[in-house]
């Protein structure tokens, strides 16, 4: 039943917040109000059993908890008399017409990409409110410590105050504005669901946000990039986990991806990469297509795939974009050649388990045992 009771927060701690931060226009009451709920969930639903709606419960538990916050003080009864009405008790989704974003999750994440906060502190708010996440999680999909997540958390939350930041929609002509660090944020929710079977759920929410978001923003490309990219790495979910262990892709079973799942992110990359110059998300999906076209490892074009991290590290010069070009060098090139290219990221990645894989798998093909065994060893502590 724990286990239960965690898998139902995972599944609708994000919902629940955003649902509740509408009604009541207070991200920190929210969330505060949704773990209360949780913790009484956890008490009670061992000898109740899981309702038929928990997303209800959990939400109606969480408003009645915030109300009796709220009454606690005079201002705080006239906001919680106006929000009473507010929401239908058993559902946790309900919408407003005010704005095009019709989605209480994705008006959370813009919400919380406001200008005024650093890009970096806007991801890791929106991540932590609405992915359900723990800090030291968010702070692994940011390769920092816990600690100073904690710090970024509370200095992007003080700033929302300081600021009187307000919990609204942005008006249409604000979006374009906000749309990077969303995209982000949803990309982030999908990986973190990526190598854990239990998080499944995270990969379809995220996907859902994904098509959400481009049925609002049709005729940004950059958000059909997001899609494509999500769905293709999705048609492999199938070859990747298999009793619950991760599997490269070299040793993957191709015959196991889901070809209607590649038929639609190819289809969507093609129709978004001719549009303009491409961003990261549509050069990524890129990468992915021509992953999920070939028949096997070897007969990837390896060459188009250096090609494409050319381009994607010229958009985004980032550490981690240079490791995966090295590896795709490496294999075009040989891996003397992708070790060059590690090298020269590796001090900027020094505690990034993927960098010492990397260095490893190298070393192994040149035959240098030794130097494989430690690259490992630093990988397996990390």
């Amino acid at each position: 039943m724990a286990g239960d009771v965690e898998g139902t927060f995972r599944d609708v701690y994000g919902q629940a917040v955003a649902t509740l931060t509408r009604v009541f226009g207070d991200i920190s009451l929210a969330e505060d109000a949704v773990q209360d709920a949780f913790v009484v969930a956890t008490d009670r639903w061992p000898a109740t059993g899981i309702p038929p709606n928990p997303a209800g419960w959990i939400v109606t538990t969480a408003r009645n908890r915030a109300i009796d916050t709220l009454r606690r003080s005079k201002r705080g009864r006239e906001l919680a008399e106006e929000a009473v009405p507010a929401i239908d008790p058993g559902d946790a989704g309900a919408q407003s017409e005010d704005s095009t974003v019709r989605d209480d999750q994705l008006r959370l994440m813009f919400t919380c990409c406001h200008p005024a906060l650093r890009a970096e502190h806007q991801v890791a708010l929106t991540l932590r409110l609405l992915g359900g996440l723990s800090t030291s999680e968010v702070a692994r999909a940011f390769l920092i410590s816990e600690s100073a997540m904690e710090k970024r958390l509370v200095r992007a939350k003080y700033k929302i105050k300081a600021a009187n930041i307000p919990y609204r929609v942005p008006a249409d002509a604000e979006l374009p504005a906000r749309l990077r660090p969303v995209l982000s944020v949803i990309y982030l929710i999908y990986n973190l669901g990526a190598d854990d079977r239990s998080r499944g759920p995270l990969r379809k929410e995220a996907i859902r946000l994904g098509r959400a978001l481009v049925e609002m923003m049709p005729d940004e490309p950059e958000v059909a990039g997001l899609l494509a990219l999500m769905i293709l790495n999705d048609a492999r979910m199938p070859a990747r986990l298999v009793d619950d262990v991760v599997v490269l892709l070299r040793d993957q079973d191709r015959t196991a991806w889901d070809t209607d799942k590649i038929k639609e992110g190819q289809a969507i990359v093609r129709a978004c990469i001719r549009r303009n110059r491409p961003g990261p998300f549509q050069l990524q999906a890129a990468i992915q297509a021509v992953h999920s076209d070939a028949r096997s490892f070897e007969l990837t074009d390896w060459p188009q795939i250096v090609t494409l991290y050319d381009q994607l590290f010229a958009v985004t010069p980032t550490p981690v974009i240079a490791l995966n070009r090295a590896i795709a060098i490496g294999e075009v090139d040989g891996p003397r050649k992708a070790l060059e290219h590690l090298d020269e990221v590796a001090s900027q990645l020094a505690n990034y388990h993927l960098m010492h894989a990397a260095r490893a798998e190298m070393f192994r093909r040149l035959g240098e045992i030794d130097a494989a065994r430690n690259a490992y060893e630093t990988a397996a502590e990390l």
